[in-house]
């Protein structure tokens, strides 16, 4: 008899309990939820932190949240991960399993409970990183560039803390929690440090970014942040990703790229410092070092001077980078080592830096790697204790167009019809002749003009042009490989590099609270769910006295009451 793969049964017995529990679950939820009052304001300039926070816990709560019993939680952000990134990644994944593609699942879409997020940040339609997580991991809406504050202006400077807000990972760790980040981006990029660090510009990842007025104000780079990040109880026990040049100095060579030094001016090597501060932990730097630190208490992991390799591209040897799935097993069994529970942070960053390449064949891959990843977290823990939830911070610009044929190759060039009324042939055609692909973007430097970097035509990864030159129609595609990992998809408007789109992107989650996770969403809801849902998060909020008489949180928290007294 065919063995059944673990995920498989996991996710066979989460829909077997549903189904035995699905004419009491609504109708439970629905008389558990609690009512907020939340103030009429105008919209946006009556949009305070203490608005934004109170307003997000209303709709959680109706949605009973609060009854959620989550020992652990595990958040998955794909960062850029658009629903149509999503569409064309499963087919992907489909098809290299030998399938048609269209009647495949990412690992996630298995979830029992989804809603869509509204992602857009205080000051502008289309978001960015640094704001659309501060609302996951804060609960409040802020600006474009913010990490871990309130709504003002990039690169103002607030050492005082007046508007630093409370992300659930430091809420967990001030409650007794072990906490976790995993990323395959610079671990002091906008989305993993919006849990830990407290800035008004995103940029600020080292001492050297800041500018002068904001250095002598006080303000504090990121990277130091995550070593202080320690004042609200240890510090990260887990944390998994890039970044090596922000955290050394300027006089000591990186370990595995010896043309590059590190990038303090400070003359601080904070991976020094993480060592003297945790003197049982283990720092890492390949895949070979990670496996021999399995037993480690604590975990610093920065695998890349910069941001890790693409899954595509990284070296899969002892010497090489961990994938995704790997680093997502490692920092789940060090944190389940706490009896207390866990929560982490797992980034699939990349997805989001192929997209502004525009590349879908690394968009579509990385997005497949973030599907494993999930698949790991599932098969290491319990439905019944841990709230899983996999979302985006924002989308992208990639079009899904044109009628292919089912099975149709989801990077090739359309073959079936150009229109609805056309007759199925062959390759599709446009109104000059020439074939196209079923996935472009609406901009970026797939743009077929000539660039000071590229000739006029096709063009390929890695491409950062300067400058472009009108485009004179689009070109033939007919002897090009568009299925080449490194092939660009056609542009429409000419950008450096694609830009974000503004539509709402997926929610998906399992486990306890997770059924208060449906309909439309504002994207600061997602910090009140997890929240509300977690008892230990929300009693130690309560014992700070934001909660009402119900023991809803409800009012915005101020981080200074969670540090260690």
């Amino acid at each position: 008899m065919r063995r059944l793969h673990p995920f498989l049964i996991t996710l066979l017995t989460a829909s077997l309990a549903g189904c035995a529990s699905t004419s009491t679950a609504p109708s439970a939820s629905r008389a558990t939820a609690f009512h907020v009052d939340v103030p009429s304001v105008a919209h946006p300039q009556g949009e305070t932190p203490h608005w934004w926070y109170r307003n997000g816990a209303a709709k959680a709560a109706a949605h009973g949240a609060m009854q959620g019993k989550a020992k652990n939680v595990i958040v998955f952000l794909g960062d850029g991960m658009s629903l149509t990134t999503v569409a064309a990644a499963r087919i992907f994944e489909g098809q290299r399993k030998g399938m048609p593609g269209e009647e495949n699942l990412l690992s996630w879409e298995h979830f029992p409970h989804t809603a869509f997020s509204k992602t857009y940040n205080t000051d502008s339609q289309t978001p960015d990183s640094a704001g659309t997580m501060t609302a996951i991991a804060s609960g409040v809406k802020s600006h474009m560039g913010a990490i871990g504050v309130a709504a003002g202006h990039k690169g103002e400077c607030t050492p005082d803390g007046s508007k630093d807000l409370l992300s659930w990972l430091m809420l967990a760790d001030s409650a007794g929690l072990a906490t976790g980040i995993v990323t395959t981006a610079r671990i002091t990029h906008a989305t993993p440090a919006a849990t830990y660090a407290h800035v008004s510009h995103r940029d600020w990842e080292n001492d050297t970014d800041l500018p002068p007025e904001a250095t002598e104000a006080g303000c504090k780079d990121i990277a130091q942040q995550l070593l202080a990040a320690a004042r609200f109880g240890h510090g990260p026990t887990v944390a998994l990703g890039g970044g090596r040049g922000e955290f050394l100095p300027v006089d000591m060579r990186d370990p595995e790229e010896d043309d590059k030094v590190g990038q303090r001016l400070d003359g601080r090597n904070l991976v020094a410092e993480w060592q003297q501060a945790h003197p049982q932990g283990a720092y890492v730097t390949n895949t070979q070092q990670l496996q021999a630190a399995a037993d480690a208490p604590q975990l610093l992991g920065l695998f890349e001077y910069d941001h890790m390799q693409f899954e595509h591209d990284r070296r899969k040897d002892a010497q090489g980078e961990p994938s995704l799935a790997d680093l997502t097993r490692t920092a789940i069994r060090t944190l389940s080592r706490k009896p207390e529970g866990f929560v982490l942070l797992v980034e699939g960053a990349r997805i989001d830096h192929a997209n502004h390449y525009g590349n879908a064949y690394r968009a579509l891959d990385e997005t497949v790697a973030m599907s494993d990843a999930v698949q790991a977290a599932v098969e290491a823990t319990s439905r019944d204790d841990t709230l899983i939830l996999v979302t985006a911070d924002h989308s992208h610009t990639l079009n899904f167009v044109g009628y292919p044929v089912r099975g149709n190759p989801i990077l090739g060039k359309v073959r079936g019809q150009g229109g609805e009324d056309d007759t199925p042939g062959d390759l599709a055609r446009d109104q000059n002749g020439q074939t196209f692909t079923t996935l472009t973007y609406a901009n970026g430097p797939g743009y077929t003009g000539a660039s000071n970097r590229q000739p006029a035509g096709p063009k390929h990864f890695l491409h950062a042009p300067s400058s472009v030159e009108p485009s004179e129609g689009r070109p033939d595609l007919s002897q090009v490989d568009t299925e080449h990992p490194d092939y660009l998809q056609e542009a429409l408007v000419p950008l450096k590099s694609e830009s974000h789109g503004g539509e709402d992107v997926g929610i998906w989650a399992i486990g306890p609270g997770s059924d208060a996770f449906r309909g439309t969403l504002e994207q600061n809801a997602i910090y009140h769910v997890i929240v509300q849902a977690t008892p230990k998060l929300r009693a130690r909020l309560c014992a700070a006295g934001t909660c009402d008489a119900n023991g809803v949180p409800v009012e915005l928290p101020r981080p200074v009451d969670f540090e260690k007294k």
